[in-house]
């Protein structure tokens, strides 16, 4: 992400009054490249289009509907979003942070929270995606971990060896085929199927 008062910031506010007040404590902050978006209409197309680093996103007084395009927002942009509302329900609050809203502000919307609240917003996003990397690095070496395991089974079964020699006929074809001990593992998986 770029140097924090280089940041594009989009506000997302149908209210000229609520936009002016997350503009005003914007650039007080520091922040220049402040952009606002006004209607729903085509929201994420032209948001794509900017391509900002963060969004805030001010409902006054949202309906479900607006809510729920707000949260289809929050999932596909992929960066860090924070939400200011006047009232809201635990079933809402809940559905925010399920979509990936970083921070959802209730009755908060003062300009001098503005600095505070982005840089909150910013800081969660980056630990959410940071441990939603872990995860996903976490869940392929676990399927990787598997096809190894059932290749070295479908080995030892084959050639009547023992799990340690099964492993050691892996890594040292693929070594020798300069690949992946998992994409010989998947091979042999794949050829079993076939063979069956």
């Amino acid at each position: 992400m770029a140097n924090d008062l280089t940041l594009r910031i989009v506000i997302v506010d149908e209210s000229d009054v609520r936009a002016a007040i997350l503009e005003e404590g914007l650039k007080e902050a520091g922040f220049e490249t402040v952009l606002r978006i006004t209607g729903r209409n085509n929201l994420l197309e032209r948001i794509y289009a900017i391509d900002p680093d963060v969004i805030l996103i001010d409902l006054e007084d949202p309906s479900r509907d607006t809510i729920e395009q707000m949260f289809q927002v929050s999932r596909e942009v992929k960066r860090p979003v924070a939400m200011f509302v006047d009232q809201t329900d635990s079933k809402t609050i809940e559905d925010a942070i399920e979509a990936g809203v970083a921070s959802y502000v209730v009755d908060g919307l003062r300009k001098e929270r503005v600095k505070p609240i982005l840089e909150t917003t910013i800081s969660r996003f980056r630990a959410f995606a940071r441990l939603k990397a872990e995860l996903e690095e976490a869940k392929t070496q676990l399927e990787e971990r598997k096809a190894i395991d059932r290749a070295k089974m479908l080995l030892m079964k084959m050639k009547g060896i023992d799990e340690e020699a099964a492993y050691h006929l892996l890594r040292r074809t693929a070594m020798n085929e300069k690949k992946r001990i998992v994409d010989i593992a998947q091979s042999i998986i794949t050829a079993a199927e076939l063979l069956r």
